[in-house]
């Protein structure tokens, strides 16, 4: 269930209390930035309450995060973290949050609206978004279809980091015709021009 809790009848305080959480990339970063504030105050219950933080579901994100910590100790997989006072910080989460949602892509057209990438469906922003501009490229978690087709909990990314990080998923042989297959396909000559020069 959603983390961020926005009550009818206290929306107003609601949407200032998520503000104090927003990251200028998105949605899933601004719920990163919740869940570090949630840990430094103690993972209180009223702390929660007075941000209109889920603490139910903000504790069994936590408790995720724990077991995923465990399966990798137990497999002998390094855990890897970048310093939070790295500039590769938050671009390095991103990259992160790329290779496992680089099937859930849009791409914003010269026309000014959103195609999800590969099934050229239009789509905006879900008004629940805290992001304030439109990105040209970004990952989704969420398809709502309501009135509008809408992608929710978003997140900018750069389109080199698509081509790096799934080059399997952007084969353009069989890509469709779009503005995104356009930019992709110089991204891809791009890397092909460095590796023969061996950069």
């Amino acid at each position: 269930s959603q983390i961020f809790m926005r009550p009818k009848e206290a929306a107003k305080a609601a949407d200032e209390a998520k503000a104090q959480f927003a990251h200028i990339d998105g949605d899933q970063l601004t719920l990163l930035n919740a869940f570090h504030a949630w840990k430094q105050n103690g993972e209180d219950k009223q702390w929660c309450w007075d941000n209109f933080i889920n603490a139910r579901s903000i504790s069994s994100a936590d408790s995720v995060r724990e077991q995923l910590k465990r399966i990798m100790t137990r497999l002998d997989l390094p855990l890897v973290s970048t310093e939070f006072s790295s500039k590769d910080y938050y671009p390095n989460i991103r990259k992160c949050i790329v290779a496992g949602m680089f099937m859930q892509v849009a791409h914003l057209e010269r026309t000014g609206h959103y195609l999800t990438v590969k099934d050229n469906q239009v789509v905006s922003i879900h008004p629940s978004s805290v992001l304030d501009q439109k990105p040209p490229w970004l990952v989704f978690e969420e398809f709502v279809l309501t009135s509008k087709n809408f992608v929710r909990t978003v997140t900018s990314v750069r389109v080199e980091w698509l081509a790096e990080i799934a080059p399997h998923y952007f084969d353009l042989s069989n890509f469709p015709e779009c503005e995104a297959k356009t930019e992709l396909e110089s991204v891809f000559r791009r890397m092909a021009g460095e590796a023969k020069r061996g950069k």
